[in-house]
């Protein structure tokens, strides 16, 4: 049959649309990161699993237990359950009998966050909905006999502006089937095959997640996770593939490498400008993800912890991802709930510096530290850290002309300064009680008409 040259023109251009990604990282890693991750800056990651019964040590309960063998975990199990208690017999326990959705997403709303990461199955393998390929080891089967995933889907999407988004581990410490796999040296697939790809599938089919945040990557290549061949999927013909982000956990070596924005390490925050996109996940609790029991209020990054962070992360380009871990019985714990309302209430004075903002000239001042700038538009924004002694704020990176004003955000008078030469810029704060200022952690000035 002949073709006409229109014909093959229009051939190409469908086959090239219909395949726009291919299954390699060359492709994929073209693929632009949708618009909206980059201006959202801030979001909430919830760890919620089996591990929330015991809520003892971490998220790692059952390999702490079970696998590297603790003494410390042993020992609890000893003086806590009984002689022949298996990590299964958690499940009934789990019973989630106070999860009220509308009013997580109450909480989350508040918080300020523009996305939520919640976890779908961590490497225990239980998955928080109703798998298909995990019979009598998920939330609806046992446990709470709930769609968990489902119901919280629902109340964001409702309830909030906020994304929604799926934590899932692409492997699971004792599942037999990726045992024998990791036994052959990964050169069986049936793991990948029977049980983490369906669901993968299940998940982005049924709830539509904005971001598919994927871990458990380290022990094996990602030819064994067939990582290339899922993302080529999401991006081409999931049913959010014009909208979802991944991150780059998807294969040892990946990190930092591949994916839609990188993650390279829990609690990532290099201090400088990065080239590619990034995000600071980072838990509340120091110790752990998931809820801890035996945790002293220690334990617990407060609001001047938490609001460096966010500024560190944000001016070197970053998005910041705050993990708190929900109980058993699916209440947000009084601490975690705190953070996150004060957090909100920071980010209604000073979001303006914070969502859709970019990395300025300099990322911290280049003479008083504990300054970090962010930009946008016309304005250069400044978050301050700790109030100046005599309210006296020296600054190095900004330069003045004759038309400059700064302003605190929050705070209706502009602000006096004067420059001097060589040192910089000295700017007046207000001398009026730190209980009467905008906020109580963090102040941020914004300049406009600086170079």
């Amino acid at each position: 049959m002949f073709l006409s040259s229109t014909s093959v023109f229009t051939l190409c251009l469908f086959v090239c649309i219909s395949a726009k990604y291919a299954p390699n990282w060359q492709s994929l890693d073209s693929r632009p990161l949708p618009a909206w991750y980059d201006e959202a800056k801030f979001g909430i990651f919830m760890h919620w699993g089996l591990f929330s019964v015991p809520s003892f040590g971490s998220e790692w309960f059952w390999w702490s237990w079970k696998g590297s063998k603790s003494g410390r975990f042993i020992e609890y199990m000893k003086e806590n359950y009984a002689p022949h208690f298996e990590y299964q017999d958690f499940a009934p326990m789990f019973h989630a009998d106070l999860f009220s959705p509308d009013d997580w997403a109450d909480i989350l709303e508040a918080s300020g966050a523009r996305y939520l990461v919640l976890t779908s199955k961590h490497h225990e393998g239980w998955t928080n909905w109703g798998s298909k390929y995990s019979w009598n080891w998920n939330s609806v089967d046992a446990g709470p006999h709930r769609d968990l995933v489902g119901a919280l889907a629902n109340s964001i999407r409702e309830k909030t502006s906020l994304k929604f988004g799926l934590y899932y581990s692409l492997f699971e410490w004792f599942h037999p089937l990726y045992l024998e796999d990791k036994k052959n040296g990964y050169k069986t697939q049936t793991y990948v095959k029977d049980v983490m790809t369906p669901q993968m599938y299940e998940i982005v089919n049924t709830y539509k997640p904005e971001i598919v945040w994927s871990d458990g990557d380290w022990e094996a290549p990602d030819t064994y996770w067939n990582s290339t061949e899922f993302l080529a999927w999401l991006y081409n013909d999931s049913p959010v593939k014009d909208t979802v982000v991944t991150n780059d956990r998807w294969g040892d070596g990946d990190r930092c490498k591949h994916g839609g924005y990188y993650t390279c390490n829990d609690r990532y925050n290099p201090g400088v400008l990065q080239k590619h996109k990034w995000e600071n996940c980072m838990t509340i609790d120091k110790h752990s993800w998931g809820y801890r029991r035996n945790s002293p209020l220690s334990d617990y990054l407060d609001m001047d912890n938490l609001t460096q962070i966010l500024a560190e992360t944000v001016s070197c380009g970053g998005n910041l991802l705050m993990n708190i871990g929900p109980t058993s019985d699916g209440r947000i714990a009084p601490i975690f709930e705190e953070r996150l309302r004060q957090m909100g209430s920071w980010l209604k004075v000073n979001g303006e510096a914070i969502y859709s903002s970019k990395p300025w000239t300099h990322q911290n001042d280049t003479i008083t530290p504990g300054i970090w700038y962010t930009s946008k538009a016309d304005a250069v924004y400044g978050i301050v850290l700790d109030w100046p002694n005599s309210n006296k704020l020296l600054l190095g990176a900004p330069k003045t002309t004759e038309q400059t004003t700064i302003m605190m955000l929050g705070y209706p008078t502009p602000l006096t300064w004067s420059a001097e030469q060589p040192t910089g810029l000295i700017v007046s704060m207000p001398t009026i009680p730190i209980s009467q200022l905008p906020c109580q952690w963090a102040w941020v000035l914004k300049f406009t008409n600086i170079s």
